[in-house]
């Protein structure tokens, strides 16, 4: 398969490695992406995984609450300036508040439902928001949880809502322990509750790419899995919320302080605004110069 410029900047994107180590990957891997990143992160030029989560849409997102039953949503504008501005702060609570009142299954079904089970539907209100505004605004993304009463909601919002958290936590109703856990989710990004979340094609990716990396580095192959099991910990750590040292109190992780106060985590969703989606860059000096040509 022929390696392209733009995928050679895909991966150096995905990867921030060297424009010719990228087109080396590639080459190598007959053009496959993910064996590509693989095959950089194995030489020890890509020591990150995929950067591919690149925060680039403005926006907000934001926990609404009653009772046994919360929802988070992640609403979109086009900049910064919008989703600071009063107007569409409100709106993004609104949709909040017909998303757990009237349950939802998708983003589609939400835009076509009555708002909050009255009057126009939920896309005609947003279509009326735009032209207030001026920007395109989308509903991107939502979650409804449900507890039980032996359980608390934890929420919180990050730099007024680029980051979004809501978690659940069992055999407690300590709110204030509940957001502790949403503010250590929030900084530190897990993405999985535990080991037991995280599925097995994935784990076994890590560890073959761990293996490759200790016998690149010339460690001998009766050894090479002793290192690796040591350092598939780590990648547990990264990914897996209880391994995690509390970022309230280092010396503990995440699961024996939760357990020590007589709960467990039962779930999290943590939304950061525009993850995964490409904003258009524009050349602001390009821009200012066709306007004065004009």
């Amino acid at each position: 398969m022929a390696v392209t410029a733009s995928m050679v900047k895909e991966l150096r994107e995905k990867t921030g490695a060297g424009m010719m180590d990228c087109k080396k990957a590639l080459t190598e891997t007959d053009g496959d992406m993910e064996k590509a990143i693989d095959y950089l992160r194995e030489k020890g030029i890509a020591k990150a995984a995929k950067k591919s989560d690149r925060i680039a849409a403005e926006g907000l997102a934001f926990v609404e609450q009653e009772g046994n039953r919360a929802a988070i949503v992640e609403v979109n504008s086009e900049t910064d300036f919008v989703a600071k501005n009063e107007n569409f702060k409100a709106l993004v609570a609104e949709l909040a508040k017909h998303v757990l009142s009237q349950n939802p299954a998708s983003v589609e079904e939400a835009l076509q439902q009555p708002l909050q089970g009255n009057g126009d539907t939920v896309e005609k209100y947003i279509n009326g928001q735009i032209a207030k505004i001026g920007e395109k605004i989308s509903l991107r993304r939502f979650e409804v949880i449900e507890k039980g009463d032996n359980a608390a909601f934890g929420s919180y919002l990050h730099m007024g809502g680029r980051i979004g958290v809501l978690t659940v936590l069992e055999g407690t109703t300590d709110e204030d322990l509940a957001k502790d856990i949403a503010m250590h989710i929030a900084a530190i990004k897990p993405t999985y509750v535990n080991r037991d979340g995280v599925p097995a094609e994935e784990v076994e990716r890590e560890r073959e790419v761990l293996k490759q990396q200790a016998l690149n580095e010339g460690k001998p192959e009766n050894i090479v899995e002793k290192m690796v099991e040591g350092r598939i910990s780590k990648f547990f750590e990264q990914v897996c919320l209880i391994d995690q040292p509390f970022v309230k109190d280092g010396d503990q992780k995440v699961g024996k302080y939760v357990k020590s106060k007589g709960a467990e985590v039962k779930l999290f969703v943590r939304y950061e605004v525009g993850e995964g989606i490409e904003k258009r860059e524009d050349n602001f000096a390009e821009e200012v110069m066709s306007q004065v040509k004009k």
